[in-house]
């Protein structure tokens, strides 16, 4: 018989929705020609009259699938937020939706059996199956994803009209009403904007005659805006009346936070902390943009080599000891303990964490929220942890003596202890903690491993420009991971789809310091940093930049950010 078995079911599930007789049945199954997939579509609509929906329902109900109308799905800058539209264009899936732990995705082909996996190992989600229309779905994907722009061209007029006298005053209703003042509008306007342009930080910055605003998008800071330097007292004092700060107060830094959802009839559910500072010309703001509409991301997909990745998951299910992540603000450390914690995270284990601020809400983990006005800090909130019985405790940074002392007491004691550090690299936190009092074999017996980290921008995979590295690249590949091959650049001039800069997103790298016999040995005879660092590399610890390298040959990155992220091993 000409028709598979799937194709009959489709035919027969047309007949029992009333779009074709039986006798159009019988005929369509003494078809003499063989019929394919494809081809049988193409009967059915030409000559026996079926739409394009009435046959993805008949197809969902053999399949025993929930049918999904992909043309009146709207691509949002959510869509590829869980699955780059690479991936997706790929392997013909639109992620449609989230509900829960469960991603919904439109399948193309409900016959691929192996994406349904490799998205929940890519996501950490699990996978919903709907069927949608191929045409449609790749008609979709064809869209580039669009970025919501917000003008600011009206707003700042109405500012020049406001504030255009030699003589400004900043009036309560400016500040206070959310029915009025340009100021209002102005201050919503650059959040929105900043979180939309998937920015970071927002920086207000007042000159000697304008007011600046940046944004820090994958790393970079961007100007975005410039106003006249009249604005600057009544934006400030108007952003922190949001986080309920002193306006009063302009010759000492304050800290605070924005719940944005406060203030805005958009679904953007953001939190923003904020730090002011005294400036030469006047009062300047940072605001950190925390997304709580994010989830946490799978250890896999933070950019961990094969090896790295799996002495890191050996360490997080150790039953005691202390893992540090060290790096400067801003270079992922935060993600990397959340994703851990969600990896580890089980009914039968009781996890404390005490945070400053809590950036991500994770389910099922109790979080404590640092308020050092009142004396809760981190040493205080460690004390407490300890009489509250845990098997895993995360403390947001080590910043003293006493806060080390008491993780260090907790590591020993039976508890899994996750922390971070500032410093340069993973050898170089031996020496922090012995600077800070803690005794050397303290250390060695306490630490399981230490994980230095930074971010770097991925190249665009768009318009990335292969090319074969010459002279100084060439030696830097060969010296650091013992490589020569073509390599990728940014476009010098981008696309529209990175915004012209030549890359898109950012990719984490790794130093991963395990503790061994040797090192135990060396710490606790106060080895120079160098020395560790030579054991580790010998014991098999690839540096940070010989990671970023690796980064490089897989074509993630170019050797250019690479070389700018990292310095070279001496």
């Amino acid at each position: 018989m000409p028709l598979g078995r799937v194709q009959t079911q489709i035919i027969d599930q047309l007949v029992e929705l009333g779009k074709l007789s039986t006798e159009q049945k019988k005929a369509l199954l003494a078809t003499p020609t063989e019929l394919t997939g494809d081809a049988l579509d193409q009967l059915l609509q030409a000559d026996y009259r079926i739409t394009p929906f009435q046959l993805l329902l008949a197809k969902s109900k053999a399949l025993g699938l929930t049918p999904y109308n992909v043309s009146r799905y709207r691509v949002h800058s959510a869509t590829f937020e869980k699955l780059d539209t690479e991936f997706c264009q790929q392997n013909l899936v639109l992620p449609v939706g989230q509900v829960g732990d469960f991603l919904l995705i439109a399948f193309a082909n409900p016959f691929e059996v192996t994406i349904p996996a490799k998205i929940q190992e890519m996501t950490g989600k699990r996978v919903v199956r709907l069927l949608g229309r191929e045409s449609e779905i790749r008609e979709k994907l064809k869209k580039e994803q669009p970025r919501e722009e917000l003008q600011f061209t009206d707003v700042v007029e109405q500012i020049g009209m406001h504030f255009g006298g030699d003589e400004t005053e900043i009036k309560d209703e400016d500040l206070q009403s959310e029915e009025s003042g340009p100021i209002i509008d102005l201050a919503n306007r650059i959040i929105e904007d900043a979180y939309f342009g998937g920015a970071s930080d927002i920086h207000v910055e007042p000159w000697e005659k304008e007011l600046v605003v940046r944004y820090r998008i994958d790393g970079i800071c961007v100007e975005k805006l410039r106003l006249p330097i009249k604005v600057a007292g009544a934006l400030v004092a108007r952003l922190k009346i949001m986080c309920n700060l002193d306006i009063a107060e302009r010759r000492l830094p304050q800290d605070g936070r924005i719940v944005f959802k406060q203030y805005t009839k958009k679904n953007i559910d953001i939190d923003l902390r904020v730090s002011t500072a005294p400036l030469n010309h006047g009062e300047g703001l940072v605001l950190r943009v925390l997304d709580k509409q994010k989830t946490t991301l799978p250890l896999p997909a933070l950019g961990f080599t094969e090896e790295n990745l799996a002495k890191y998951r050996e360490c997080i299910r150790q039953p005691y000891g202390m893992i540090l992540h060290c790096g400067p603000t801003g270079s992922g450390k935060s993600m990397t303990m959340y994703s851990a914690l969600n990896e580890i995270n089980t009914p039968d284990v009781v996890i404390r964490t005490a945070e400053d601020p809590i950036e991500y809400t994770l389910p099922g983990i109790n979080q404590m929220q640092m308020h050092r006005q009142i004396g809760l800090t981190f040493a205080t909130a460690l004390r407490a942890f300890l009489r509250q019985d845990p098997d895993i405790i995360l403390v947001g940074e080590i910043r003293d003596k006493e806060t080390a002392n008491i993780a260090v007491e907790a590591a020993l004691t039976g508890h899994l202890l996750i922390s971070t550090l500032h410093t340069n690299d993973a050898p170089g936190t031996i020496a922090r903690l012995v600077d800070m009092g803690i005794e050397p074999f303290m250390i060695s017996s306490s630490l399981l491993c230490v994980c230095a980290q930074r971010l770097m921008r991925r190249v665009c995979k768009t318009c990335r420009v292969v090319y074969e590295p010459e002279g100084r690249e060439k030696a830097v590949l060969e010296e650091g991971i013992g490589w020569s091959g073509k390599i990728y650049k940014a476009h010098p001039k981008g696309c529209p789809k990175c915004g012209g800069t030549g890359y898109k997103g950012r990719v984490g790298i790794h130093e991963l310091m395990i503790i061994n016999d040797e090192l135990v040995d060396a710490i606790n005879k106060e080895a120079e940093t160098v020395e560790l660092k030579r054991i580790s590399m010998r014991k098999g610890m690839k540096t940070l930049h010989q990671d970023s390298l690796v980064k490089v040959k897989e074509g993630v990155t170019s050797l250019a950010e690479a070389l700018a992220t990292v310095a070279e091993d001496l």
